[in-house]
């Protein structure tokens, strides 16, 4: 029996999710296609950029994996910190909406302030306490307006292969200083990007298919544990050791937030309530354990 064919459009393809979607897009079955655009060749900032992009290249579903995500350059560049987690969001909403397509958006721990003494779920009141946070709940509010059946996936610390993450920086740290300062008051989930990828996936599979009712709105995908800063560093250096990537593990010093200036303040609490999309799709694969194995193997083979 012939399978309905799924396109799938993706923004921000030179992201970190861009990159693992791409990964996982290699691998499917040829009734399902994806295709990608970035910055340069897409301007979801441009209205009718996007409306012309979209005739151009019908699907069933778009996932914005595009955002901007400089937490404290957003403080001196608001504007295009809005332009690309408001403004374009909400474009993509709007024409996604007219031409009836699925949009799946990814959104942040960062809209909330981090005072909970639990994990976050979706119909708790946002509170972002920066511009990046502000800019990514103002995303998130244009959406739903235009688009109320979009899915949005908050998540929390993505790390990946592909480039800058807290992973990348520890272990360039780690070859370089025989002693760190890691936060160890601010906890949260670290997520693999190629679990949230393939949490979009079978989202993008599930609206795809007859009979199976999919809410729209809100929904929480973050790794699990839940770690602070200075924990998540720990198992890095660990599992970098296991395969001889470092000489030696670097002293680790757990500093609280306070110690550490920044222009832009980041919630105690990144916890995520992923009840309702586990509930949704089944348990799904978070351990980011397994996901930082992955990133470092990928490394590890580069350099031989």
């Amino acid at each position: 029996m012939t399978k309905t064919p799924l396109h799938i459009l993706v923004t921000g393809a030179n992201g970190q999710l861009g990159h693992s979607l791409q990964t996982l897009a290699a691998s499917q079955a040829s009734h399902i296609t994806y295709a990608f655009t970035d910055r340069e060749h897409l301007d979801i900032t441009d209205d009718a950029a996007v409306a012309r992009w979209l005739d151009q290249h019908p699907a069933d579903c778009l996932i914005n994996a595009a955002a901007y995500t400089a937490v404290d350059r957003a403080a001196t560049e608001p504007d295009a910190a809005m332009a690309i987690n408001a403004h374009a969001p909400a474009l993509l909403a709007r024409h996604c909406a007219a031409r009836r397509m699925h949009l799946l958006h990814v959104s942040t721990d960062y809209v909330f302030d981090g005072t909970l003494d639990r994990p976050y779920r979706v119909d708790d009141t946002p509170a972002p306490l920066n511009t990046y946070g502000r800019s990514k709940l103002l995303g998130e509010q244009a959406i739903l307006q235009h688009a109320p059946d979009a899915l949005i996936l908050r998540t929390s610390w993505v790390f990946s292969a592909w480039g800058g993450n807290f992973v990348r920086t520890m272990l360039r740290l780690g070859a370089q200083r025989d002693h760190l300062q890691v936060i160890d008051d601010q906890v949260g989930g670290p997520t693999w990007a190629g679990h949230l990828a393939q949490a979009l996936h079978q989202l993008a599979l599930r609206l795809h298919t007859p009979g199976l009712d999919t809410p729209g709105g809100l929904y929480h995908c973050s790794g699990a544990p839940d770690v602070s800063w200075h924990g998540f560093a720990q198992e890095i250096f660990q599992q970098a050791l296991k395969r001889d990537m470092l000489k030696k593990v670097p002293t680790l010093e757990a500093i609280q937030a306070t110690a550490w200036p920044s222009p832009e303040p980041r919630p105690a609490n990144s916890r995520l309530d992923c009840s309702r999309l586990d509930t949704l799709l089944g348990p799904i694969a978070r351990d980011w354990r397994i996901g930082l194995g992955q990133v470092l193997d990928t490394w590890r083979n580069e350099a031989t």
